[in-house]
């Protein structure tokens, strides 16, 4: 007879069984692409950072939230816990000789106090200052590359918005407990036919728009089904998935319950828009224009069944279209 605890690991068996492969695929990729050796010793230690810092984004779209919110169950644990997201930096930095103290204070308490000034907006399923705070928090951390120095090699630009990520789902799935953020990895038919759909209805405005200010052109190019693949999965778990976990998930979930759905899809999508003016030297306002009209319809996406992974799948598309024929 199977225990309880039996059948309920069964699936984190399978999905550590998955990720090993991801990473397998993501080790691969970099080695093809001679990363590794332009790293020498530091790819090791890189490399075993990012696969901590893609774990939590993983093991959270299978479900783990819940039972990770019953073993926290103390105040003083639920606070503490997010500090070990310092350990991909400790593990990185410490064999390179690049350790600094500042750096591993800053990553450990910085999640340890965004949770304890969110311990007084639990279970209010609305935007209130406090998310306002560490929202705003987060996006000038990212923005203005206060991480950057942690992960400073070249080709590690990825690991600092995976961290934040790691840090936006456990503030608002563990300690927030905001619902209806739709943030699972469980395939879906529907995840992927809303996400296309959205994608379709973007095309146009894209093509058109970025014609028309001269902010992309066809570049035509033929790509091997593995190239095709492995960028696919990088802008999805590196670029897709932490983007919309803030905009969407987060943030347009709970202007809804705020402002209602159209202030909150017209908000969250100029502020994503704003997000990208760093695209070169200058503030680039026609890339702020096409990422707002993209937005709108990742939002879109996402609040058709309030599932993360259409909005992701979206917004992969249009990365992958676009790095991939058009510059």
């Amino acid at each position: 007879m199977k225990s309880a605890t039996d059948t309920h690991t069964k699936p984190y068996f399978a999905a550590a069984i998955v990720f090993s492969l991801l990473l397998l695929g993501f080790g691969v990729e970099v080695r093809s692409l001679h990363l590794a050796d332009k790293m020498g010793p530091a790819f090791i230690p890189a490399f075993t950072s990012f696969a901590l810092l893609l774990a939590p984004l993983w093991f959270f779209g299978l479900g783990i939230a819940d039972d990770l919110r019953q073993a926290l169950r103390s105040k003083i644990s639920r606070t503490l816990a997010p500090a070990l997201l310092v350990l991909p930096y400790l593990l990185f930095a410490i064999p390179l000789h690049d350790f600094h103290v500042k750096l591993a204070l800053a990553l450990a308490l910085l999640p340890v106090g965004l949770e304890a000034l969110l311990q007084s907006a639990h279970d209010k399923q609305t935007l209130l200052w406090q998310d306002v705070v560490v929202l705003t928090m987060l996006a000038l951390t990212l923005e203005l590359h206060l991480l950057s120095s942690a992960w400073p090699q070249a080709g590690l630009g990825s690991l600092p918005k995976l961290y934040l990520a790691d840090v936006a789902l456990y503030l608002y799935l563990i300690s927030r407990r905001i619902q209806g953020m739709g943030y699972s990895f469980l395939p879906r038919a529907s995840a992927f036919f809303i996400g296309i759909r959205e994608w379709l209805f973007f095309a146009p405005i894209a093509f058109g728009l970025g014609f028309a200010l001269h902010f992309i052109r066809f570049f035509p190019r033929v790509h091997s089904v593995g190239h095709i693949i492995a960028g696919v999965l990088v802008t999805f778990l590196l670029t897709a998935v932490p983007e919309e976990i803030f905009f969407r998930g987060i943030l347009q979930n709970l202007l809804e319950h705020r402002l209602g759905r159209d202030w909150a899809l017209a908000i969250a999508s100029v502020l994503f828009g704003i997000s990208h003016f760093h695209k070169g030297a200058a503030f680039n306002w026609r890339y702020v224009i096409l990422a707002t009209f993209a937005g709108v319809f990742y939002g879109r996406a996402w609040r058709v069944k309030r599932q993360l992974l259409a909005s992701a799948v979206t917004h992969t598309t249009v990365d992958v279209v676009w790095s991939l024929w058009f510059r």
